[in-house]
């Protein structure tokens, strides 16, 4: 009986162990969302002055945000790959989108221009927080 508790409790451990290292990992499974652009300058929500005219980043969802200070956010040490027609990106999280439902993002304009053409508005595409 104590060799099959003592195996139980090696296999919770591993579980464990496999789930944890799974969150320290960061990544999240992929969703497919949309995404639009925009171009204000200013102090992003991590607390970091940006231009979204120049600099290469995202406003992730503010369904995402967990503290209610969000330059402490854990977001803001994170970044967000993004796919789009076989093309793939990943861009620093800067800034949150309080417009945007949970599978859309906000990119700055060049990280949509290296993505598709700004004309088009909107796009379909996939995206994981890394």
């Amino acid at each position: 009986m104590k060799t099959l508790l003592k195996a139980a409790g090696a296999v919770a451990s591993a579980a464990a162990l496999t789930l944890a290292a799974g969150g320290i990992a960061g990544a999240s499974p992929a969703t497919s969302g949309s995404a639009t652009y925009y171009t204000e300058a200013g102090y992003g929500a991590c607390g970091t002055q940006l231009n979204a005219s120049t600099d290469l980043l995202v406003a992730a969802p503010a369904a995402l945000w967990t503290t209610p200070n969000p330059n402490n956010d854990p977001l803001c040490t994170q970044s967000i790959r993004v796919t789009y027609n076989g093309r793939t990106i990943t861009v620093p999280i800067r800034d949150k989108c309080p417009t945007c439902d949970p599978s859309k993002i906000d990119l700055s304009l060049p990280a949509f221009q290296s993505l598709a053409d700004p004309n088009l508005g909107i796009i379909q595409l996939d995206w994981e927080i890394r």
